[in-house]
């Protein structure tokens, strides 16, 4: 049996030391330890796209169900399709590489990470998403001049949606 005063000591060594997991075994006694969300696994996946391409998931599903209306139902998204694209701006974009909240600032009282009219490298952090309370700073990734910016502070935002247009 583990003493409950080792067992204290143990999880104030953790804290102090800003671990996250302790695996102990003594004879045929064993004794794992974690705290905090760092034992999480996180997992990234790329979402599905339907529609995107032709053929895509949810218009096969429609044919069968009835033969008359079926060509009328293609035509439906591709006349709404250019409506889509009309709406999105001109030019280069820096799209969200991820589903969470969008912050342009990295705290409420400091300025923004860019402005529009500011230049842009690579490597220039644009934003922060937050998703699953952790903070993931989004880096351009192009080169190019901020033209404006296409969500606001605080808005959810989804995989591959437009966060600033570039010139």
């Amino acid at each position: 049996m583990i003493d409950l005063a080792k067992l204290k000591d143990l999880v104030s060594l953790m804290s102090a030391n800003d671990l996250s997991e302790v695996n102990l075994k003594q004879g045929d006694e064993s004794i794992v330890i974690k705290r905090g969300a760092q034992a999480q696994t996180i997992i990234n996946h790329q979402p599905v796209m339907y529609g995107a391409g032709g053929g895509g998931g949810v218009a096969p599903m429609h044919a069968p169900v009835a033969a008359g209306p079926a060509p009328a139902a293609p035509a439906a998204p591709a006349t709404s399709a250019p409506a889509a694209k009309a709406a999105a701006p001109a030019g280069n974009t820096i799209d969200s590489p991820m589903v969470g909240t969008f912050y342009s600032k990295p705290n409420p009282d400091a300025k923004s990470f860019v402005t529009p009219g500011q230049n842009v490298g690579p490597d220039t952090v644009v934003c922060i998403i937050e998703a699953m309370k952790v903070f993931n700073e989004i880096k351009a990734e192009k080169a190019g001049v901020i033209e404006s910016l296409l969500v606001k502070d605080g808005q959810a935002v989804e995989f591959g949606q437009k966060l600033f247009s570039l010139k």
